[in-house]
């Protein structure tokens, strides 16, 4: 079924277009991702094709049956009702009975209970109501009659996920959701289950994202804005990484034919007299099309990270029986660690363990309860909070950079001015008196970067680096990194930037136990599920044990018993080959239909007594 045709869309803020001309069709069960720089009007298309914004110019048509929903970055909640009312806001019967039970359940009230439980039953509503639980259960979302105004970033996200993916459950059947950026804030286990929930639903989808693995296992299609234009691609990332190449190489090439072309036409038009007869007026033409091409640019600007980094000591951090806890949760139990040069460790665990108090504590922005942290005299920290820019006042950019330093250090030695290295980060001169509060999230994130980087750190701690950055930029991060020589702490749920990254990991396990694993973060789960896998098996050992000797202990057979046991043993075998002897003279053509009703007749009889002694013989048995 064919849902969504866009036909010359264009969009622009200001001057610079971030669309035009494009046009795409959407059909049934595609699974596409979109990608492009941040800026270039990813979440803008997705909100002109969910109504909530419009086209400059072009056509879009939506099939009357098609349902559009759309999850934002920044979701929009009733900010005064709880997060039960927020989730299940649709008028829709099934929905109000199963938001009752959910109700009962949370108030523990048992006459409220009873009476959800008889609508539940009354309007089959039991198979969602267990898809709901799901939902709920994997993306970690309790207390569902707090407010949603009390909630975390964290939790808002979670949340809006939450309604989003119940809301299709009860829209049309033909539903195109549309994600943006869906992974941010969530721990590695809950992408994990989304993607196979994405993957099991039958559900139409346009996602925006940044995490490669979870791009792949999604989806099928890419689609990229650059330079205005919209360019598709089937199959995976490396494919499309493959194929931009080779486009990129080919658009050269023929710019490259276009200039030479051009400057043999231009030669030409020089010489020609200022009548012209209509064979040269055609060729002038063709020449205007000529030169249009010929100073074509393909601008794939790169962010440049070639920033100083201060000399480090032989001395770099040592943590001594850490101690750490809030009330009855413990964070740290006696944490020992002595910190190397270079090393790359990334720090894993479910929400709520303690990751951010760990690195607060590590860098001095927050004490341990007891324990000695030791920090070498030459160590600077970069830390690239999930807090983001922090400021006063709006301001822009040109201005924010500038209470900072006027002038930056590099890595060769030499410097840049505030508006030449704000151009490094991809930040235009144009760009650059754009006020803080209208840049995109990934652009306050290139900023937020950026003044972390000016002040020379030779000991990086990135937490969540990668939520809101585009894919070009993570990219360029990455071989930044890779070359870094000073020390590295990532806490990422981005598997593929972990596993690009990392030397071994801290795993936060809760209650205080950290494990130092030594791999990546693809070769620990790998590791987690043999173990699981190992424990399984061992607990069906165990299991099987118990039986046996449950089985055991079971009071021995009796004298009654045994003679019972006896008697089914040749009462059985009697039966059996009477049951075959009628059914040989069923078969006799010249039998009478008197004697075919009392044959059926004997043969119910005998299934009956079969089935009855077969299984009381069953039962004697395993006694036996």
């Amino acid at each position: 079924m064919h849902y969504i045709s866009a036909e010359n869309l264009t969009k622009s803020f200001g001057v610079q277009p971030l669309f035009n001309n494009i046009s795409f069709h959407l059909n049934e069960g595609d699974k596409i991702a979109l990608i492009a720089r941040n800026g270039v009007g990813k979440s803008t298309l997705l909100r002109i094709l969910s109504g909530k914004d419009v086209p400059d110019e072009g056509k879009l048509w939506i099939h009357k049956d098609v349902t559009v929903a759309l999850f934002e970055q920044d979701p929009q909640f009733d900010e005064n009702k709880t997060v039960l009312e927020n989730i299940f806001h649709t008028n829709h019967p099934v929905i109000g009975v199963i938001k009752e039970y959910e109700n009962a359940v949370e108030q523990n009230d048992g006459h409220l209970l009873a009476e959800a439980i008889t609508k539940m039953d009354e309007l089959n509503a039991w198979m969602f109501e267990a898809k709901v639980k799901e939902i709920l259960g994997k993306l970690n979302i309790h207390h569902l009659q707090n407010p949603v105004n009390t909630l975390s970033g964290g939790q808002r996200k979670r949340v809006a996920l939450a309604k989003t993916l119940i809301d299709i459950g009860f829209e049309h059947k033909h539903t195109l959701l549309m994600m943006d950026e869906p992974t941010n804030h969530l721990d590695v286990e809950m992408i994990e289950w989304l993607e196979h929930y994405l993957n099991q639903e039958n559900v139409t989808l346009l996602l925006v994202t940044h995490d490669r693995y979870f791009l792949d296992a999604v989806c099928d299609e890419i689609w990229e804005l650059e330079r205005s234009n919209m360019y598709v691609y089937k199959g995976d990332y490396e494919n499309y990484m493959e194929k931009k190449a080779a486009r990129l190489e080919s658009e050269a090439a023929s710019i490259d034919k276009a200039k030479n072309l051009y400057r043999k036409e231009l030669e030409w038009m020089r010489k020609q007299p200022k009548a012209r007869t209509t064979k040269s007026k055609s060729r002038q033409d063709n020449f205007y099309e000529i030169e249009t091409k010929a100073k074509q640019r393909i601008e794939d600007a790169q962010l440049q990270l070639q920033v100083k980094m201060s000399r480090l000591g032989g001395k770099i951090v040592e943590m001594k029986k850490v101690y750490k806890s809030y009330g009855n949760k413990t964070i740290l139990q006696g944490f020992d660690y002595t910190f190397s040069k270079g090393e790359r460790i990334g720090v894993i665990g479910k929400n709520g363990v303690g990751k951010s108090t760990f690195l607060n504590i590590l860098q001095g922005l927050e004490t341990a309860d007891s324990g000695k942290i030791n920090v070498g005299d030459t160590v600077v920290f970069g830390n690239f909070s999930q807090q983001g820019l922090v400021i006063k006042e709006d301001m822009r950019v040109i201005e924010y950079v500038k209470t900072f330093a006027e002038n930056f250090p590099l890595a060769n030695g030499g410097s840049l001015s505030a508006a030449q290295f704000l151009e490094l980060f991809l930040f235009p001169p144009e760009k650059q008196y754009t006020y803080l509060s209208a840049l995109s999230g990934g652009e306050k994130k290139r900023l937020q970067l950026l003044t972390i980087l000016f002040r020379n750190p030779n000991f990086l701690i990135l937490d969540e680096p990668t939520n809101d950055l585009d894919l070009p930029t993570l990219a360029v991060l990455e071989n930044f990194l890779s070359d870094y020589q000073g020390c590295v702490l990532i806490v990422s749920h981005d598997r593929y930037f972990m596993d690009r990254l990392v030397d071994h990991l801290f795993v936060f396990e809760g209650d205080g136990v950290i494990r130092d694993f030594p791999g990546n973060y693809t070769q620990y789960r790998v590791e987690e599920k043999n173990e699981n896998k190992q424990q399984a098996e061992e607990k069906k050992k165990e299991e099987a044990v118990v039986k046996q000797i449950q089985t055991v202990e079971k009071k021995k057979i009796g004298f009654k018993e045994k003679r019972e046991f006896e008697i089914l043993e040749k009462e059985i075998p009697v039966l059996e080959s009477e049951r075959e002897q009628l059914t040989n003279e069923l078969s006799n053509p010249e039998l009478t239909y008197e004697n075919i009703e009392r044959i059926s007749k004997r043969l119910t009889q005998i299934a009956q007594e079969l089935e009855i002694k077969e299984m009381r013989w069953l039962e004697l048995s395993e006694l036996m």
